[in-house]
């Protein structure tokens, strides 16, 4: 009998062939922030997962954090994606276009006309190898480099981002995406506004809950009038320290009353990111099941994800979908492997970011 992570599953009326999701993953080749056939070819490949995630696309200039990641606010972009799009459904692949937005993860030099970075408030991010962004240096060369400190944004301001992701959801459809993820998770924009630490506004963005999640929640509702609820995703991190986001008390809390109100909007999903520190899940499968029962529709996990803990989550019904990131890397075929209980390909690291086909195109399917 086969299992249900196999199985075909109706995710909102978009028909997916299993349940296995490939999750988004910057891989930073895309000089000109446009997508090209060489992305086309990376999805292309991977196209047995059930459903693709695209890699992180910023919705604005300001939205950007990194060099070479494909962008989704002009018609060249829309065109490059085109290809990625045509590619993947030409092998009868589902994709979504996670729409990104950094906040304070960037750096002037990313920024129009040289600027400060915005967030929810003005803490800095702690220097650290792990929270820099990826850069051109000032000779010219690739590197990494600690963000800029960001400038809190005017209220007047705000409708201007929300308006950013409608356009980027408008475009993604455009392009020929099947839907879109909200990318509100690992320290990026929504976290930073949801943080009450990072959050310290006395407009009708900050202070109380409700307000800290009002971002999120007007994105969300101003995009589903554009292009319908069911084709929209929310990617959320409870408990996430990535990035220097500091850690509250109320973090969990904060998450289960997203939960409830995203709950009530006929969305495509939620995908939840199990930001796992020294090795450890930070999502517990109480707080799983609560978060389940809370949203009461489609959820996916990524994190850290194996065969056994996908299967396991999967038919106890805890999850309706199991993302895997970097296993798809260097296992193309990963649903093929995962299904055969085959051996996997360890990635290249040193490949991650840049380059060309190596690290990208050239790892083999398995035989």
């Amino acid at each position: 009998m086969t299992a249900a992570l196999f199985h075909p599953f109706d995710l909102s009326g978009t028909a997916l062939r299993n349940r296995i999701a490939m999750a988004p993953m910057t891989r930073a080749r895309n000089p000109g922030s446009v997508a090209s056939e060489l992305t086309a070819q990376y999805y292309r490949q991977r196209a047995s997962a059930g459903l693709i995630i695209s890699e992180g696309t910023p919705v604005s200039p300001q939205g950007q954090g990194y060099i070479d990641v494909p962008g989704i606010w002009s018609a060249e972009q829309v065109d490059g994606w085109k290809l990625v799009t045509e590619a993947a459904h030409a092998a009868q692949g589902t994709i979504f276009a996670q729409l990104w937005h950094v906040g304070r993860m960037s750096h002037s030099s990313l920024q129009p006309d040289g600027g400060q970075p915005v967030s929810a408030g003005t803490r800095p991010v702690a220097s650290a190898p792990k929270n820099t962004s990826f850069v051109y240096l000032d000779d010219g060369s690739r590197g990494h480099a600690d963000p800029t400190p960001a400038r809190a944004l005017e209220t007047a301001e705000i409708p201007g981002i929300v308006g950013d992701f409608v356009r980027g959801a408008d475009n993604a459809i455009a392009a020929g995406f099947d839907g879109i993820e909200l990318h509100a998770a690992n320290g990026y924009l929504f976290e930073q506004f949801l943080n009450p630490l990072i959050n310290q506004r006395e407009d009708r963005y900050g202070g109380s809950l409700h307000n800290r999640a009002r971002l999120i929640l007007e994105t969300v509702d101003a995009m589903a009038q554009h292009i319908g609820a069911q084709r929209i995703g929310v990617r959320l991190a409870p408990n996430n320290l990535t990035f220097d986001m500091p850690f509250y008390p109320d973090n969990e809390a904060t998450y289960l009353y997203l939960a409830k109100e995203l709950g009530k909007r006929g969305l495509a999903y939620v995908h939840l990111n199990d930001n796992l520190q020294a090795g450890q899940s930070v999502l517990g499968e109480v707080f799983l099941q609560q978060f389940k029962q809370a949203y009461g529709g489609n959820v996916i996990l990524a994190g850290g994800m194996t065969r056994e803990r996908a299967l396991q989550l999967v038919e106890a019904g805890t999850i309706d979908l199991a993302a895997f990131g970097q296993p798809f890397i260097a296992n193309p075929d990963l649903v093929e492997r995962l299904q055969r209980n085959d051996a996997l390909a360890t990635p290249d690291r040193n490949t991650y970011y840049g380059g060309g086909e190596a690290g990208y195109l050239d790892y083999p399917r398995a035989q």
